[in-house]
């Protein structure tokens, strides 16, 4: 069950919602009702969201190219970002969860988080429109697109960038181990780089250990990688 009482979530987000269903299906997860939770909503509030922060970005770096403005957007709502901001508005409070789920640590899933605060962002769109999602979400990221000075660039892509460049094979990544429950799996990845020694690193998912592994193997030649 939820820890909080919704309104205390309300005056954070500095909007009562009139629709107090909308609010509550948001912040329930599948494992408390499989037919009443916050996955459709989530879908929308990913778009909503996705579109706010493209017109930020717009507006923001009005000399980038669509290349560097799509790096932007990608580090910017993925979902370890989203899990943070969560944190910070303390979501983890708010979702209803089965008793297992809550027990198994849901509440601080990083998943569960972000996609907790894409069925906000749904939610608010719903119930209050265009406006107060971009207004919430303008004061949640403003001083975070100052920090990113250049461009980010995937460790993935980078690494690739410079195989391609040394005439290397591509790089290879594969899964080597599995391991934790059903609802919160750790995948261990190998990468593979044709001369190098592989490296494991591991990961809520399997693109988050794939990241990993490639920022580690940028960390051990970055004499080597650019």
């Amino acid at each position: 069950m939820s820890v909080k009482p919704i309104t205390e979530l309300e005056a954070r987000i500095a909007h009562r919602f009139q629709d107090s269903a909308l609010i509550r299906v948001a912040l329930t997860h599948s494992s408390a009702a499989a037919g009443y939770n916050y996955e459709r909503l989530e879908f929308l509030g990913d778009r909503v969201l996705g579109l706010v922060i493209a017109e930020l970005l717009y507006t923001r770096f009005p000399k980038e190219p669509e290349g560097d403005l799509a790096k932007r957007l990608a580090a910017l709502v993925q979902g370890s970002f989203l899990a943070k901001i969560s944190q910070e508005l303390e979501l983890g409070a708010y979702i209803t969860l089965s008793d297992a789920e809550a027990q198994a640590g849901g509440a601080e899933n990083d998943n569960i988080l972000a996609d907790i605060f894409e069925s906000l962002i749904g939610a608010l769109y719903l119930d209050g429109g265009f406006e107060k999602c971009q207004k919430l979400i303008h004061e949640l990221w403003a001083d975070r697109l100052d920090v990113m000075k250049e461009p980010p660039q995937h460790p993935k892509t980078q690494v690739q960038e410079w195989t391609q460049a040394q005439g290397l094979g591509l790089p290879e990544y594969r899964i080597v181990a599995q391991s934790g429950p059903d609802h919160a799996p750790v995948f261990d990845i190998e990468l593979r780089v044709e001369g190098f020694d592989p490296i494991v690193a591991q990961g809520k998912s399997r693109q988050n250990a794939e990241k990993e592994a490639a920022r580690e193997f940028m960390k051990q030649h970055k004499g080597e990688v650019s």
